[in-house]
């Protein structure tokens, strides 16, 4: 059993820490450039980015893994020192999940539901879509994908040292 709780300790804390990078590089990098480009560069980059996201390996493996490894590492710990901070890392990222679905999620299909950069009003989908709304959303999720890799790195931590004490 420790070895399956180790493994799905780390599967958690590895596609938790993705999903907490991609956010993070959302905040970072890709939104602030866009924030500079023009409205139809905006729509056209901002639409086509997520459309490749939106894949098996990350939605699956990574998204959704994120949360199921956590659980499975709950369930395979529950005597252990381990279990409140993956309970916290749990709760966390599962409120990240439904900011994302609730709030940002909705504001990419609207824009890609708007149809081709080349034939649309470029202007009114870009205010339509509310960067500010979904770059603070955006945030948010980074922040709480990023305290539950943590806490699930804390976990890890003490899986391991109870692993190694007498």
């Amino acid at each position: 059993m420790n070895g399956l709780r180790v493994v799905a300790l780390m599967a958690a804390t590895m596609t938790t820490g993705l999903v907490a990078g991609v956010y993070g590089i959302y905040a970072n990098a890709f939104m602030p450039g866009l924030a500079k480009t023009d409205d139809k560069t905006f729509v056209a980059a901002f639409t086509a980015v997520d459309r490749a996201i939106v894949n098996p390996l990350f939605l699956g493996l990574g998204f959704v893994g994120a949360l199921l490894f956590t659980l499975l590492a709950g369930l395979v710990s529950l005597k252990e020192k381990a279990l409140p901070w993956i309970a916290v890392a749990f709760v966390l990222y599962l409120i990240s999940m439904i900011v994302t679905i609730a709030v940002n999620v909705p504001l990419n299909d609207a824009m890609k539901a708007a149809g081709d950069p080349s034939t649309i009003d470029v202007a009114a989908v870009r205010a339509a879509f509310d960067e500010a709304k979904w770059t603070t959303y955006n945030l948010v999720r980074t922040v709480l994908a990023l305290v539950s890799f943590g806490f699930l790195g804390w976990a890890l931590y003490l899986t391991g040292k109870s692993a190694v004490q007498p």
